[in-house]
């Protein structure tokens, strides 16, 4: 039996633009880059699950997802005369060549630290250059995860010496902000609440950089703890009723016990 022919990426962009062409799919048809945003995002997440899973099969499938959308965005820019799938590999083409001097240039960059801070230098000159102010932070989207947002914030900065050395003071900035917390906490008033909400934003800012210094993502120490946190109490609900108790009507030391017990044999 002959072997099948992998279909190549510019299969996939001829594909796309028989899906958006006049005898096309109604569906495909129908869509604009506004339309299909939340689709963009949904399969980025996915991406991310199969890699917090560590599950390459599934990877291989959702990373084409993740393609197909970028390709059905140049197909829409095409359509307006914008651009096209080759001018977007083009501006990245030319991105990587610039900042990669070490690779494609005579600059010396030995480590990885040496690669990004070179990089980020090499963008903000870019900026300069094509005119555009905002500074070293103008890049990061707004849109981001407010957690992921804080790490990019954190170490952007840290590139041109905004940081420190260690984690001991990063450290003993987050007992700090425990402690600015605890006060306004104890205040009274119509402004204890947007006190509260400043002094706990100060502190998970904090911890994004501990984490950071700690080269943990924190996103991802978050999302094994949600998961940690969910298969947990799914063992309360789970044994509550061995127990003749419901969920509701248990008590905070009825549950923690389970919880406890949940540790032990899950983890």
């Amino acid at each position: 039996m002959a072997k099948r022919r992998k279909y190549s990426f510019d299969d996939l962009v001829g594909i796309m633009a028989r899906l958006r062409g006049p005898k096309g799919c109604p569906w495909d048809r129908k869509q604009n880059h506004q339309t299909l945003l939340p689709y963009l995002i949904e399969e980025t997440y996915e991406v991310v699950d199969t890699l917090h899973r560590r599950d390459y099969r599934a990877l291989r499938e959702e990373l084409g997802d993740l393609l197909l959308q970028i390709v059905f965005h140049a197909q829409l820019a095409r359509e307006r005369r914008r651009f096209d799938i080759d001018d977007v590999s083009d501006v990245i083409c030319r991105k990587l060549i610039a900042r990669h001097p070490h690779v494609f240039g005579s600059v010396t960059a030995r480590t990885a630290d040496d690669v990004l801070n070179n990089w980020e230098k090499i963008k903000l000159a870019e900026k300069e250059q094509n005119g555009k102010t905002g500074g070293v932070l103008a890049g990061i989207p707004r849109s981001l995860p407010a957690l992921l947002q804080a790490y990019r914030v954190q170490e952007k900065t840290a590139r041109f010496g905004f940081d420190w050395d260690n984690p001991a003071p990063v450290l003993d900035k987050v007992n700090e902000e425990v402690g600015e917390l605890r006060r306004s906490l104890k205040k009274r008033g119509a402004r204890r609440k947007r006190e509260v909400e400043h002094e706990l934003g100060d502190l998970l800012f904090a911890l994004v950089n501990l984490a950071r210094h700690l080269k943990v993502d924190p996103e991802t120490a978050l999302a094994r703890s949600n998961k940690r946190f969910m298969k947990r109490f799914g063992y309360i609900e789970r044994n509550l009723p061995k127990r003749g108790l419901k969920l509701g009507e248990a008590s905070l030391a009825e549950m923690d016990k389970l919880w406890e017990e949940a540790k032990r044999k899950l983890g």
